[in-house]
């Protein structure tokens, strides 16, 4: 493939995947009866929902944010009736984060939509159509493993080496 059919496909894939998501989330929406939450609330309910317990430094950290940004959408969340905060046993300081009862029904309501809508549309599509889109959901994981970890690739290199000044000081000049 030629750079230039390579930077098209590229172009056409990221185009596709963001109607897709696009299309999703209103249908989906719109068959549970609720308005889509921000996709940065979305972000944190999956990354708790992977990791119940997660602490917001944690949360901040993964989701590659500021703290204090996670700690408003925690905020809401929790207003919401989304998320539960309760306070690390061993260290009163850090705030554990948790699903609420209302969260997984939430979640798992939008899950079998969006699986629904989907498998609506798949029925509509020849079977050669549907065995390629059903292998390249495996491809398009994959896809995403190697764009987070050049993600964190290129997060390591921009954080210059952390060095312990004190290290390099005399111990006669430390304080």
């Amino acid at each position: 493939m030629t750079e230039d059919a390579t930077a098209g496909a590229a172009e056409a894939l990221g185009s596709a995947v963001a109607d897709l998501h696009r299309v999703l989330r209103r249908a989906t929406s719109r068959r549970t009866g609720r308005a889509p939450l921000p996709d940065a609330q979305v972000e944190v309910l999956r990354l708790v929902e992977r990791a119940p317990g997660i602490c917001v430094k944690e949360a901040a950290r993964r989701l590659r944010t500021a703290a204090n940004t996670v700690s408003t959408l925690v905020g809401d969340l929790a207003g919401a009736g989304l998320l539960e905060r309760s306070r690390d046993p061993q260290n009163r300081r850090i705030v554990r984060l948790s699903l609420t009862p209302a969260a997984h029904l939430r979640i798992g309501e939008y899950v079998a939509h969006r699986r629904n809508l989907l498998l609506d549309a798949l029925d509509r599509l020849d079977e050669p159509a549907r065995r390629d889109i059903v292998h390249a959901a495996a491809q398009l994981h994959r896809l995403a493993d190697l764009l987070a970890e050049q993600e964190r690739a290129d997060d390591e290199q921009a954080e210059p080496d952390r060095v312990d000044r004190r290290a390099t000081v005399p111990d006669s000049v430390r304080p």
